[in-house]
C-alpha cells in the first residue's frame, strides 16, 4: 500500500465530516449514489480494461464493484482519508476481492504516466478546493494511457432546492458552491 509522505495535508472526508464517516455508505444509497455508480460499470472501455484506478475511492463500494464485475482486471483505489481506505480494505474482504488501496491525492497521483485504461472518480470532485481540479485532471491525464478513458461523476446542488437537506447536512463545504448551477453562470 502506498502512503502519502508524513506531510499534513488537509483534505474534505468522505460525509464532509470524519465523524460521519460510519454513515456514509448508507447516506450514498439513500441519496442515490450506488444507482448512478452502478451505471457506471456499464462503460465499454471497463470491459477491455486490464488496470483501473479508482481516485477518491472513499470507502472502496465502486472500487469493490468493478472488481467484483469484472474479476481479472486490476483495481486500484486512492484516497487520503486512512481511516476510509480501512474500511475500503474490509469491504473488498468481505466480498473476497483483492484490491490495492493507495492513500493519497489526485492532484499528485503516485503512479507511472500511462498506467491506467481507465480513471474513474465518483462523488470525490466537489472535495476538491478549486485550485486542486485543474492539477488532479492534469495528473489524471498523464497516468491514463493513451487511449484510456476518464469518467466523472459527481452531483449539482441547486442553491433553492430543499430536495437535498440531507446531504446539506453533511457537506456545508464552501467547496460546494462550485457545483451549484446558481454559481456555475
Amino acid at each position: 500500500m502506498f502512503d502519502v509522505n508524513k506531510s499534513q495535508r488537509t483534505y474534505l472526508p468522505a460525509a464532509g465530516h470524519g465523524l460521519f464517516l460510519p454513515l456514509y455508505d448508507l447516506m450514498a444509497r439513500v441519496l442515490g449514489a450506488d444507482q448512478a455508480r452502478q451505471n457506471l460499470l456499464d462503460q465499454p472501455q471497463l470491459r477491455s480494461a486490464r488496470c483501473v484506478l479508482d481516485i477518491g475511492c472513499g470507502t472502496g463500494t465502486f472500487a469493490t464493484l468493478v472488481k467484483k464485475r469484472f474479476p481479472k482486471v486490476e483495481v486500484i483505489g486512492l484516497d487520503p482519508d486512512q481511516k476510509a481506505l480501512a474500511r475500503a480494505k474490509r469491504k473488498s474482504d468481505r466480498a473476497g476481492v483483492s484490491i490495492q488501496f493507495d492513500r493519497g491525492f489526485a492532484d499528485d497521483l503516485p503512479y507511472e504516466s500511462n498506467s491506467f485504461d481507465v480513471v474513474f472518480s465518483s462523488f470525490m470532485f466537489h472535495h476538491l478546493e478549486g485550485k486542486d481540479r485543474e492539477k488532479t485532471l492534469r495528473e489524471v491525464r498523464r497516468v491514463l494511457k493513451p487511449v484510456g478513458a476518464f469518467y466523472l461523476l459527481d452531483f449539482e446542488v441547486s442553491e433553492t432546492g430543499s430536495e437535498h437537506g440531507l446531504f446539506r447536512m453533511f457537506h456545508s463545504s464552501e467547496r460546494l458552491r462550485d457545483n451549484c448551477e446558481e454559481y456555475s453562470r
